[in-house]
């Protein structure tokens, strides 16, 4: 498997339907209904009911990873506090009780 295609487009992964995979999972991070239902038709016909479905619940998976962290009391990792921090503020989200977990570690 070549990690270098998670983060640099083009590269062949070497996992199978890797590509369509990749594809699927940034179109449910992303904002175009087009683009998820042309991606869920891809892996429907590469991967089968089976597979959309297995392909589903991994993304819905690590979208939960960040919950379950919050729950947990795990704090935001300790490269994101800084570059963060004006964000956080402004958006309120320093005001979130899954906040303090980070806060409490850097302050």
């Amino acid at each position: 498997m070549e990690l270098t295609s998670v983060v640099t487009p083009g590269v062949e992964s070497g996992v199978p339907h890797g590509a369509c995979l990749t594809a699927f999972a940034e179109a449910v991070l992303g904002t175009d209904a087009t683009a998820l239902v042309a991606a869920r038709q891809q892996v429907l016909a590469e991967l089968g009911p089976a597979g959309l479905v297995d392909a589903a619940a991994v993304v819905a998976t690590f979208m939960q990873m960040d919950r379950i962290a919050d729950g947990a009391g795990i704090p935001l990792d300790a490269a994101f506090v800084e570059p963060t921090q004006e964000m956080r503020t402004r958006l309120g989200f320093n005001d979130f009780a899954s906040a303090q977990n980070t806060l409490s570690v850097v302050t």
